[in-house]
């Protein structure tokens, strides 16, 4: 399956509602987030189980959903036990994979299989119940292949009906191949300045729509950047935020390479300069999508030049 995939996290209900209110306000947002899936034409995966979870410390879920009315009832119990969809129907990882988030193993649940969908280059994502404690996005997985190799993915994690509205919206346009992705983001991003070979490192390189995603996902930060520089060229009150929230800390999506990477890749970091003809430009600032590793070259808006330019989009050209 290409098109994206969203599954309701079922480690977010653990027995945390503090009664029976919180919960029903729980599950009214969650049919919320489903209705808005379904109007993108998208459904909602569940687990087969979710009614055998945890709602409060003493009740689950199928105990407290009796004392719903009758037409809430009966559309949950619908939703839940009978109609579905339910991810297990097209599980892709099995139970021997090892699958980690935040330092619980997750294989056999719903952020496993989108985990494990994500690796393979899928769109998959998950949507969390509130209030619990995975009210934070994107949810940072690993996946130990081996005592030696362990795969590293982040996975969006939708815990309100903005984020999850938006983000379907974004992908309304299923995009199913790098030239496509290519037309779409030289017309989205209109703040950011492509050069005329910015996509073409990935056209030989099998198509993914997950990695497409997740690329325009780190356009949108740089185009949202772009927007908060003022006339001077330095950043305003929200391009201060947007740099701390994606360029520092473990998580960064955007990084600079390293003094050895600049010095023995200088001469493959060096790119034409997409305004001035006969000029180049050092870019070592990139985005990063770690699995597959896809990097994005760009430069930051400066005092000197305020355009920002993204110059490539490919492999990662730092490989040793």
């Amino acid at each position: 399956m290409n098109d994206m995939e969203l599954m309701i996290n079922e480690l977010s209900c653990n027995g945390q509602f503090p009664d029976f209110k919180a919960f029903s306000e729980a599950i009214d947002r969650l049919m919320l987030m489903r209705s808005i899936c379904r109007k993108f034409g998208r459904e909602l995966y569940c687990h087969r189980n979710l009614t055998h979870v945890q709602v409060t410390r003493e009740l689950n879920m199928h105990q407290v959903v009796q004392c719903f009315d009758v037409d809430k009832r009966r559309a949950l119990m619908q939703w839940f036990t009978r109609q579905g969809p339910f991810w297990e129907d097209i599980r892709e990882h099995d139970s021997d994979d090892y699958i980690e988030c935040q330092d619980e193993i997750v294989t056999d649940t719903a952020i496993g299989e989108v985990a494990f969908r994500c690796f393979k280059g899928n769109d998959s994502q998950v949507v969390s119940l509130t209030p619990s404690n995975w009210e934070y996005s994107p949810l940072q997985i690993y996946w130990k292949r081996t005592s030696e190799e362990s795969l590293e993915i982040d996975v969006l994690n939708h815990f309100d009906t903005e984020s999850l509205e938006k983000n379907l919206h974004s992908s309304a346009a299923l995009i199913e191949s790098w030239s496509q992705l290519a037309s779409i983001c030289l017309s989205r991003f209109v703040a950011i300045t492509f050069s005329t070979d910015t996509f073409k490192s990935l056209l030989g390189y099998p198509f993914l729509p997950g990695v497409a995603q997740r690329i325009i996902e780190r356009l949108e930060v740089l185009e949202k950047l772009k927007n908060s520089v003022d006339s001077s060229g330095n950043r305003t009150t929200e391009g201060h935020r947007l740099y701390q929230e994606h360029f520092t800390g473990d998580k960064a999506w955007f990084s600079d390479s390293s003094d050895t990477e600049k010095r023995d890749f200088k001469s493959e970091l060096t790119f034409k300069h997409p305004g001035k003809d006969g000029s180049s430009l050092f870019c070592t600032m990139h985005g990063k999508i770690k699995t597959p590793q896809i990097r994005i070259h760009f430069t930051l808006p400066s005092q000197t030049d305020p355009e920002l330019y993204v110059v490539y989009i490919g492999p990662k050209i730092t490989k040793r």
